[in-house]
This record gives C-alpha cells, sequence and structure tokens, in this order.
C-alpha cells in the first residue's frame, strides 16, 4: 500500500519543482540516482515547466491569489 502513496508522494514534490536531491533525502535513498531512476517519469518535461513558468509570469497580478 505504501507504494501507491510513494508514488503520489514523489509526483506531486516533483511537479512542484523539488529537487531529485530534496526527494531522495524525503523518501530516505542513499542515492538520489536511485531516486531519478525509480521517479524520473513523474517529472515534468522541460516544456511544460516552460508553460508552467511563463503562464505564471504573464498572469495579471491580481489574479496570483
Amino acid at each position: 500500500m505504501l507504494g501507491p502513496l510513494r508514488n503520489f508522494y514523489a509526483s506531486v514534490l516533483l511537479d512542484a519543482g523539488e529537487s531529485i536531491k530534496a526527494l531522495a533525502e524525503y523518501l530516505g535513498h542513499s542515492d538520489p540516482g536511485l531516486t531519478l531512476k525509480v521517479y524520473a517519469h513523474l517529472m515534468p518535461s522541460s516544456r511544460d515547466r516552460a508553460r508552467k513558468a511563463l503562464g505564471e509570469a504573464l498572469r495579471p497580478h491580481d489574479a496570483r491569489d
């Protein structure tokens, strides 16, 4: 049962921009390479991150909260 919860936890943090190194620490992995190997498919693409960052930057200030 912890597998789906760990995957959810990892996917939420990766989507929010958390680093693999930090995620590895949170999950108790001694090697961030293992974390990257296991959870890389959950990482948003560079294109998604760029789209999200630009959308946020171009959104009117009064609509950001």
